[in-house]
């Protein structure tokens, strides 16, 4: 009871006092390092494709279109992406975290 009697009698301690805790807890919060986060290996698949001579319409209509069709049925697709460029096509399927990274490059290989 000692520390609640000297607080009650000088309350400018107690409030310097509870600053310095909260001071200390915030910088020691702010130095402490984090072991616990996980690696993650996102599985993440990217198609490239080179069509010598091809414009970025013919390559979206002839080759990006069909292939992200074809690549959408596959079972645990997330997002894809595309872009398509004078004589090139680049195609990024991001599948859910409970996919095998390669399983779902074999599976995009057989499509």
């Amino acid at each position: 009871m000692q520390l609640a009697e000297i607080s009650i009698r000088r309350p400018v301690f107690a409030t310097v006092l509870s600053l310095l805790v909260l001071l200390i807890g915030a910088v020691s919060f702010t130095r402490l390092s984090v072991r616990e986060y996980p690696k993650i290996d996102e599985p993440v698949v990217t198609v490239s494709v080179r069509y010598a001579g091809a414009s970025a319409e013919v390559i979206e209509s002839q080759v990006t279109k069909p292939l992200e069709d074809s690549i959408a049925g596959i079972d645990a697709v997330d997002v894809i992406t595309s872009i398509s460029r004078p004589e090139q096509s680049q195609i990024s399927v991001r599948f859910r975290l409970e996919k095998d990274a390669d399983n779902a490059a074999a599976e995009v290989r057989d499509r």
